[in-house]
């Protein structure tokens, strides 16, 4: 059941990105990578900021959260992230299909150049790397991100976007 996530899930929301993120290990740069990749400080100063997340919960525990941020004219999807137990059943893709209905604007969403997974998981579900040029202006426009996070992201809309056919 996908659902809302509230203030008591704070502890389960922090703990799903930090279990999902140890995927990153290897992958991304290493001056990238944080244990823990996100601390609770992070998570609540990204809460404060608009970040709404929405978690699948199956039999009483959340598996997978995805965060849905409004930016100006555009919806974010920010730390979306599924439990290790959880991956490859499912989780982020209902996630996707339960946040889409709520985007106001095009639906846009940064990942780590290197995230093979991530990149075929958006593609799988008709989202499209943006141009170079177009991501250097988006990742600034809208994200709040370290320069070295700028050079080492990539940036996906869906067909919404008008730099993009639509799908």
């Amino acid at each position: 059941m996908i659902r809302p996530c509230e203030s008591e899930d704070f502890e389960s929301i922090l703990a799903i990105i930090n279990d999902g993120a140890t995927a990153y290990r290897g992958v991304i740069p290493a001056d990238r990578l944080r244990d823990p990749y996100m601390s609770a400080e992070e998570l609540q100063h990204e809460i404060s900021n608009g970040v709404r997340f929405y978690g699948d919960e199956v039999g009483g525990a959340l598996l997978g959260v995805m965060g849905v941020q409004h930016v100006q004219d555009v919806t974010l999807i920010r730390h979306a992230y599924v439990r290790t137990t959880a991956q490859g059943k499912g989780v982020g893709g209902r996630l996707l299909e339960h946040i889409r209905p709520l985007a106001q604007g095009p639906l846009l969403l940064g990942t780590w150049a290197d995230s093979y997974w991530a990149i075929g998981f958006y593609q799988r579900h008709g989202f499209r790397v943006v141009t170079h040029a177009e991501k250097e202006v988006l990742l600034r426009k809208y994200w709040n991100i370290p320069e070295r996070q700028v050079e080492t992201s990539i940036v996906f809309a869906d067909g919404t976007w008008p730099g993009l056919p639509s799908t």
